[in-house]
């Protein structure tokens, strides 16, 4: 299905009958990632899974958004297709979109919160991370003056997968959206939530689900084994923590 929002061509998927359910997907996927989790949800819910505009089937964005725009967006899909109360479900950058919907009280009702493997802690900055840092920029400085038209090979070197992937303006939303440290919202998340990680996460690591298990005010950290993606990995185990948490 689609549906216009801020002049954008948006798709989503829509399944199941119910209360409204809405699950929010994680950097570079589509909604066919999170099919598994929609359908099992279907069983009591109606389960609407959206494209983010840049990824899957939905239109780009005409300039680089920030996590405040894709928030907006969340709010105007929720209103367009006439929903008053809702049930969030966010893996990754998905996450992120749900810390920034609090960031003022919501114009809906949030029900309960799923976060998966979620981002929205800054990354420590590290020692090594700053000596890396600062051999990427000497190194740029020095082709931009002696060797310019290999600057962006230099770049693409050194940039990570997501970064490799994606399209000029979706790096641009990468690099305004990636670094953004929302903990201060954690504690305006009202509605319970429940917390699935894996435990070798190496995007969003498991001390960032453990750090937000402490901040956020009703909250509950489930550890599943697996990465990034801990809802396909461990299957069988994050299906009875979601039947248990949505009461199926």
């Amino acid at each position: 299905m689609e549906i216009v929002l801020s002049g954008l061509n948006v798709y989503y998927t829509k399944e199941g009958s119910g209360p409204a359910v809405l699950i929010l997907e994680g950097w570079g996927t589509e909604t066919a990632v999170y099919a598994s989790v929609s359908k099992l949800l279907s069983e009591g819910y109606t389960v609407y899974t959206l494209d983010f505009p840049g990824f899957g089937k939905s239109e780009e964005p005409k300039e680089a958004w920030d996590v405040r725009r894709y928030a907006d967006l969340v709010t105007a899909f929720i209103s367009a297709v006439g929903l008053d109360r809702v049930s969030l479900v966010g893996h990754s950058f998905g996450g992120r979109v749900i810390f920034k919907l609090f960031e003022t009280k919501p114009p809906f009702e949030v029900d309960r919160i799923v976060l998966i493997d979620s981002a929205g802690v800054k990354p420590k900055d590290t020692f090594g991370k700053k000596c890396r840092r600062l051999k990427y920029k000497t190194g740029r400085r020095i082709l931009e003056i002696f060797s310019p038209g290999k600057v962006e090979e230099y770049r693409m070197k050194y940039s990570s997968a997501d970064y490799k992937a994606a399209s000029p303006v979706m790096r641009e939303v990468l690099k305004k959206t990636v670094s953004e440290d929302l903990t201060a919202l954690f504690p305006r998340v009202t509605a319970p939530t429940l917390l699935i990680w894996g435990r070798n996460d190496t995007a969003t690591p498991l001390s960032d689900g453990q750090y937000m298990e402490k901040t956020i005010p009703d909250a509950g950290l489930v550890v599943l084994e697996g990465g990034h993606y801990s809802f396909l990995d461990s299957p069988l185990l994050f299906e009875k923590v979601m039947r248990s948490f949505f009461k199926l």
